[in-house]
């Protein structure tokens, strides 16, 4: 299976002019990306972030073809028949072309708790309106009857002529159940290879005792990398945005976070593939901004011919 990659919304996108928005998604598009990614934030941290929905709204229609994907959405933060709307539109609007990446929020409780919304029940309020969001892209009517939502009687249409893949992230087992129960599959972060494999095996084991059978899994990871010719301006690179980010010692991610030139990024990434990984979403930090789609293309290209060639040799074996 062909890797799929994803590259964060660059950081200097939405300071350049209409043109130059245009002309780097097509920049994006010929070194090799599937898709964009953003994330949700209300108000995280200093009060940071960006509405996922609006943003990639806005980047579909930037160019025709490239995908656009919300990674992570802060579901539980928001009415599920607003979300199956939205999403809806999307597919209108952009066909074909979005995944939806959804979660609980992990870092910030404070930011769950302004929004009105208790942290202990972000998980079961996500799971049902996960529920809803399902049944409701079906096109049919539906009613629904949860300990924390509601709905009689709700329809979406017109429905998407192609369905919109659901993915959840998390590093839980009850975000890998979720996964299993709701979700076309599940995006980890901060992991190893190894708990990647014991994840993603979990899902399979989770997926059949709710009775899905075979599904078509799209399992992804979502690195912060630091990539740079020179090894140490990579790993000063990431250091300063994450912590900028986080407000918190890089320490805390170093052991997960791939930084060097693009060949030893690449490398660090391999085994997530070995792991089932099908689909990677870069975060690039580079020394100079400019740089974030060539070097993270460079880092796609490495893979993909590792994974490539590895594919070819297992071909040659059979």
């Amino acid at each position: 299976m062909k890797l799929k990659f994803g590259l964060a919304t660059p950081s200097t996108l939405w300071n350049m002019d209409i043109q130059a928005r245009r002309d780097t998604l097509s920049q994006i598009v010929d070194r090799g990306f599937d898709h964009l990614f953003m994330a949700d934030h209300v108000s995280f941290r200093d009060g940071s972030g960006t509405d996922g929905f609006v943003e990639v709204a806005a980047l579909s229609q930037l160019h025709p073809t490239i995908g656009v994907m919300i990674s992570i959405y802060l579901l539980p933060l928001r009415h599920p028949l607003p979300v199956a709307r939205q999403l809806a539109t999307m597919a209108r609007i952009a066909p074909g072309r979005m995944t939806f990446g959804v979660g609980i929020g992990g870092e910030d409780r404070h930011e769950i708790e302004i929004c009105g919304v208790n942290p202990a029940t972000r998980g079961a309020l996500t799971n049902e309106s996960l529920a809803i969001i399902r049944g409701l892209m079906n096109g049919e009517e539906l009613t629904f009857h949860g300990k924390h939502f509601t709905i009689e009687q709700a329809r979406i249409r017109p429905m998407p002529s192609q369905a919109i893949p659901i993915i959840v992230g998390g590093r839980s087992n009850a975000a890998l159940r979720r996964a299993a129960t709701y979700a076309d599959g599940w995006i980890g972060v901060w992991c190893s290879a190894k708990r990647y494999a014991e994840a993603t095996g979990l899902i399979d084991e989770y997926a059949l005792a709710a009775n899905r059978t075979a599904p078509q899994w799209l399992h992804g990871y979502q690195p912060w990398i630091g990539v740079d010719a020179d090894p140490v301006k990579a790993k000063a690179a990431v250091k300063q945005a994450m912590e900028k980010f986080y407000h918190v010692p890089f320490e805390q991610f170093e052991r997960y976070t791939p930084f060097g030139t693009p060949a030893q990024v690449a490398e660090q990434l391999a085994p997530y593939v070995d792991s089932g990984c099908r689909l990677f979403n870069l975060k690039v930090c580079t020394q100079a901004p400019e740089e974030e789609v060539d070097l993270g293309g460079e880092v796609l290209s490495a893979l993909s011919k590792m994974h490539q060639d590895q594919t070819s040799d297992e071909h040659s074996r059979a």
